[in-house]
């Protein structure tokens, strides 16, 4: 297998990092950790956030942006991730009000391509992160999740996939990872099961449902950048469910390199 880089979303540790935002990151550094993903930058000026990055030894993957902020403020996002060095501008989410319908899809696969072309044009790569509901409708004959796809280009929009929501939704993350070979530079490495509610409960990576030495597997075969390890909701500290998950990734996947 290749080696692949191993990130932490920030949005795990929203608590900690609106807590103290500089003394986490130096805590993710000293786990261990290669990179974040951000999920908002607790209100530092680029030039300081990115003179932090530097000082510990943390690489900006890219961050979540949501999408207003992308119809509203494009070139400000642009700018803030050039400047802390970062590759990825990343939709993570579509509202309700926004997805009811394949029309409303459609809008938005065309407004992606346009923010993926502007990216790119910047020297940026746009790629969009999926949940569960992507699964859920059609464009089509095809679930949202591969319609946006095969409706923009590659070099455009590119995927970040979140191995957990796309089991969740009943599909195996196995299959849907070399579909997307080549186009997939950025996978969530999470784990889940279900609650009693049918729910989402998302664990520590080794404790749930994922065949995540499989998904690893998938992943360097399929020309994945950086696994990104999150965990929607902790129940141990969220610093200490980093770390054991980052010590699983380690034991199961770093020392059999």
């Amino acid at each position: 297998m290749r080696r692949l880089g191993i990130g932490l979303q920030l949005y795990t540790l929203r608590n900690e990092t609106a807590a103290d935002f500089a003394g986490t990151l130096r805590k993710v550094a000293q786990l261990g950790y290669e990179g974040v993903e951000f999920a908002g930058y607790g209100g530092l000026q680029a030039e300081e956030l990115g003179a932090l990055l530097n000082e510990i030894g943390l690489k900006a993957i890219g961050a979540h942006v949501s999408l207003q902020s992308l119809e509203e403020d494009l070139q400000g996002q642009i700018d803030y991730i050039k400047a802390i060095g970062g590759q990825y501008l990343i939709c993570p989410y579509v509202g309700d009000d926004r997805r009811g319908t394949p029309e409303d899809w459609q809008k938005l696969f065309s407004f992606f391509e346009e923010v993926g072309a502007e990216a790119r044009k910047q020297g940026l790569t746009f790629a969009y992160h999926n949940h569960a509901f992507e699964f859920e409708l059609k464009v089509g004959d095809e679930y949202v999740f591969d319609a946006m796809y095969s409706s923009t280009s590659p070099e455009s929009v590119q995927v970040e996939m979140d191995v957990c929501w796309v089991q969740f939704a009943g599909q195996d993350p196995l299959a849907y990872i070399p579909r997307y070979a080549g186009r997939l530079p950025l996978l969530h490495l999470k784990d889940f099961n279900k609650d009693e509610q049918g729910g989402m409960q998302t664990l520590e990576l080794g404790q749930g449902v994922v065949d995540l030495k499989g998904v690893i597997a998938a992943a360097s075969d399929a020309g994945v950048e950086w696994l990104i390890v999150e965990q929607d909701n902790c129940q141990n500290p969220p610093l200490q469910s980093v770390e054991n998950s980052l010590n699983w990734v380690k034991e199961n996947y770093l020392l059999s390199l």
